[in-house]
This record gives C-alpha cells, structure tokens and sequence, in this order.
C-alpha cells in the first residue's frame, strides 16, 4: 500500500539540536514543508556520509521553507554522544529526533523488527502533515541530499501550479508539462 497523501500521526519525540534536547510533536511540522530521513543506527558506516551529506545541503532546504529531520531509533543521549565524537555529526545544524520505541519507524513502514533499526527512507512531508514523496532504500544503500532537495522543490513547484507536473530531472526554473485532457483520454 502507497503512502502518498497519508497524514501523518500525532507523535511526541525527543530530540536533539543545536547542542540540546528537545521535544518534538507533529504541531512543529504543520505549516511548512518537512523531510524526514530515517537511517539505521549512530555510530555506523554509511549513515554518516548521508547526514553529512545532509549538513553540507542544510542551508539549501532552509531557503525553500523545509525542515530537515533525521531519525533513528537511538535515542537523544545517543545523538549527542554521537555528536560529540564526529566531526561529521558536529556540523549537523537540522533536528536529530530520537524513536527508541520505533513508533515512527512503524508509522512510515521503514521499522526492521528483526533488528531493532529503520530501513533508509527519505520522506517529503507537506504543510498539512501528509507524505507527498518517499523512497525507501536497504540499510546499505546510501541516498544523496541533492536529490532529495530536487524532489522537495518539486513537490513544492506541484502544490503551488495543480495543473502542471514536474519530468524527470526537473529543476526550479526549467520546463515543466502541463497535461492536456485530450491527451490524457488516449491513454
């Protein structure tokens, strides 16, 4: 089953950023856009170059009114240990949420029950709370923020112009298809 359009459930979840803990709710994503990027586990290999990947982007998903939250099932403690040892982690500027009850996990369907750790699921959540785009990739599979941003800006491009949609590799500023009726009943 798809999860596209699906609203995402209430949750309540610590976190860290900035150098703190923090509480996180549903409340905070509604409103603005929203990625989640689940990953397996801190302290391991790929997960790293995907979060780093993510910081060097941060700045870039800010400027287009979208917050960027990973997540995995350690918890806050675990983030800020994790934080505090890599040079990688540390530049991280965006919300790390803790699911040590793998709620989230479950709610996106990317909970690996056998192993206690998500899949690796990028998740582009719009202002009303509901997944507008995903991918799930295995735990050794690592993903590229660029892309990621691509699909947000798509996503926003789409809700903004209804009548139009984005082809492949589409970018801010290049054509776009807008699908004719006529068209569409010969398919």
């Amino acid at each position: 089953m798809s999860l596209i359009n699906k609203e995402i459930g209430d949750f309540k979840v610590q976190a860290f950023a900035e150098g703190k803990f923090k509480t996180v709710t549903k409340a905070d994503l509604l409103g603005k856009w929203s990625v989640f990027v689940f990953y397996p586990a801190d302290f391991t290999f790929v997960c790293p170059t995907e979060l780093g990947d993510l910081a060097d982007h941060y700045d870039e998903f800010k400027k287009i009114g979208c917050e960027v939250y990973s997540v995995s099932t350690d918890s806050h403690f675990v983030h800020k240990a994790w934080h505090d040892a890599s040079d990688t982690i540390k530049k991280i500027k965006y919300v790390m949420l803790a699911d040590p009850t793998a709620k989230l996990a479950k709610e996106f369907e990317v909970y690996i029950e056998e192993d206690g750790m998500a899949l690796r699921g990028s998740f582009v959540i719009n202002p009303k709370g509901e997944i507008v785009s995903y991918e799930v990739n295995s735990t050794n599979i690592g993903r590229e923020a660029t892309e990621l941003l691509r699909k947000v800006q798509a996503a926003q491009f789409v809700a903004e112009h209804g009548d139009q949609v984005c082809p492949a590799k589409w970018r801010p500023g290049a054509q776009t298809l807008k699908p004719s009726l006529d068209l569409v009943g010969k398919l």
